[in-house]
């Protein structure tokens, strides 16, 4: 049985990536709705902050819905 290093490494570092980055534009997005949160309880418009999040959501379910193309396909 042969490993192949640099590919399984590869493979490892773009999860890894991947992993961090989804992650942080799911934070993003949280952050996002609680700045919204916090704006309209003082009275302000929060229209930008409400926008960022859904952009991050949709980005996390482009990604997502991509990973599951590619796996299917």
């Amino acid at each position: 049985m042969n490993i192949d290093w640099a590919a399984l490494g590869s493979v490892f570092g773009v999860s890894l990536v991947a992993t961090v980055a989804l992650v942080g534009l799911f934070t993003l997005g949280i952050l996002g709705l609680s700045k919204q949160e916090a704006a309209s309880a003082q009275g302000g418009s929060a229209a930008l902050a409400r926008a960022g999040a859904y952009a991050c959501f949709a980005l996390c379910v482009a990604a997502i819905s991509y990973g599951i193309f590619l796996i299917v396909a």
